[in-house]
């Protein structure tokens, strides 16, 4: 296909874009050399090897795919965009990259196979991700969630639901708060700071109408989060060394009297005020009230905190829990609710961290707002759209966004941070910019007695971080 009578090279200076001819007479191509990133992330974690263990017992005798391989491009698919099963086609036509890829068919009976026997699976492949995080973890050193922490300075786990909207009659799927249809997932998140992202640790996926509040489910869920720190071991406290991170839907009594008495572990929750509490914000004295914080630490004009704990009722919670209030001007254009009091709208959270400036306590509280970029971040790889029938055929499909996340980032925790600095800016990108500017990068192959060779573009605008990326991995890779 052409412009006219051009050659390949010639090109119409009219118009917006270059207008050259076009044919299929291309060889030796792949257009996705940047997921090169993805499966080294696999090999450099060991989660191929880990999953292939933990997933033995569903391999049947003489299948030329193993379980764990069509897990894995699952998740790489996803990461690389993906929304449904047949999108692993993607990789399919990329062998030398991806290597052997199963067809549809093989993946869909794959699936239903491991759904059939969901918990033992969802249990196996957790014990495959916490070995994998463990090697991640022990690999970032400094740059690991967990280094340095203490309860001043705690390593911080996040939860918070979502909804899910279903097109079509699914198992499991309900009527939402939100007048939708669909699921309720309930996610908890590991929280990397302020120099990168987040890492999923469990998901409890329920029908669309399960409370945004159910103290039961909230404790499950932090439990089988807590099996995937690296740290834990069972029948131990985690202790103050672990915070708690939730809205007002982790604020009952039954999941903070876990979360503090318990487990012992330090919490920030959302709290919400008695309806009388217009009557009682007079009374706080003005000097009481301290500047807040903005996203990066410095004062904010126009917002206050005071400790409100001895103006409320708090003796049928934990003992040594902390309400610390929050009162700011509304930014233009915000309406009023009827509990705004003078103009300015009032929010609290609790807390049983005794120590540090309250300004910084409500500020780390705020920073749960991390929680949504997760999210977003997961329906971004896979989640928006649950695609099987089967309410355990969904549950395998969220393990395996999970496994798209966590890919994802563990990529970037080792890839983009060194010893020597904390790293480049894509330790912070987002899966759409990812993809758009390393995953899509395209190269040629070459084949060389036994090796592949990929041959990215000289001047290519991504070229030398995607390959000091894939470096600095394979380094760190495993041997053999």
């Amino acid at each position: 296909m052409s412009c006219g009578s051009r050659s390949t090279f010639e090109v119409k200076t009219t118009g917006f874009y270059p207008c050259v001819r076009v044919d299929a007479a291309g060889s030796g191509v792949v257009s996705r050399a940047g997921g090169l990133l993805l499966t080294d992330a696999v090999r450099t974690s060991g989660l191929g090897a880990e999953l292939s263990r933990a997933l033995a017992p569903w391999r049947k005798p003489l299948v030329r795919h193993d379980p764990a391989k069509i897990v894995c491009d699952l998740a790489v698919a996803l990461a690389l965009g993906g929304d449904c099963l047949a999108d692993i086609a993607v990789l399919r036509g990329e062998p030398a990259v991806f290597g052997l890829v199963a067809s549809d068919p093989t993946v869909s009976r794959t699936i239903d196979a491991l759904a059939g026997d969901a918990e033992r699976v969802l249990k196996a492949i957790g014990t495959a991700r916490a070995a994998a995080r463990a090697r991640v973890w022990a690999l970032a050193g400094q740059h690991a969630p967990d280094a340095g922490i203490d309860a001043d300075s705690p390593i911080v786990i996040d939860t918070d639901a979502t909804l899910l909207t279903a097109h079509s009659d699914k198992q499991g799927a309900a009527p939402t708060f939100k007048r939708g249809y669909g699921f309720h997932p309930l996610w908890a998140f590991v929280d990397h700071g302020a120099d990168g992202t987040g890492e999923p640790l469990a998901v409890m996926l329920r029908p669309g109408n399960a409370g945004s509040n159910t103290a039961a489910d909230h404790i499950a869920v932090v439990r089988d989060a807590l099996k995937q720190l690296p740290s834990w071991r069972p029948g131990t406290r985690p202790g103050r060394k672990v915070l708690i991170r939730a809205d007002s839907a982790g604020c009952t009594h039954d999941f903070l009297d876990w979360v503090a008495v318990s487990q012992r572990m330090s919490y920030s929750v959302g709290f919400t005020l008695p309806d009388d509490f217009d009557q009682v914000l007079p009374r706080i004295p003005k000097r009481a009230w301290t500047p807040a914080y903005d996203a990066g630490g410095k004062v904010r004009d126009g917002a206050w905190v005071a400790d409100v704990t001895g103006l409320l009722n708090l003796s049928t919670w934990p003992k040594g829990m902390r309400v610390i209030a929050r009162k700011e001007r509304p930014h233009p254009g915000a309406q009023l609710r009827i509990t705004d009091i003078d103009g300015h709208r009032v929010t609290a959270f609790a807390t049983n961290t005794a120590r540090g400036q309250l300004a910084d306590l409500e500020l780390r509280h705020r920073r749960r707002a991390r929680a949504e970029d997760r999210i977003r971040v997961a329906k971004d790889t896979g989640l928006t759209n649950l695609p099987l029938h089967e309410f355990t055929q969904n549950q395998i499909w969220c393990a395996i966004v999970s496994l798209a996340c966590e890919l994802t980032a563990w990529m970037q925790m080792l890839a983009f941070t060194s010893d020597n600095h904390t790293g480049h800016e894509a330790r912070r990108w987002e899966p759409k910019r990812l993809r758009l500017r390393l995953f899509s990068t395209a190269a040629r192959i070459a084949h060389t007695g036994r090796r592949i060779i990929v041959h990215l573009a000289r001047d290519g605008a991504w070229t030398d971080l995607l390959l000091t990326a894939i470096t600095r991995l394979r380094q760190l890779a495993v041997p053999g």
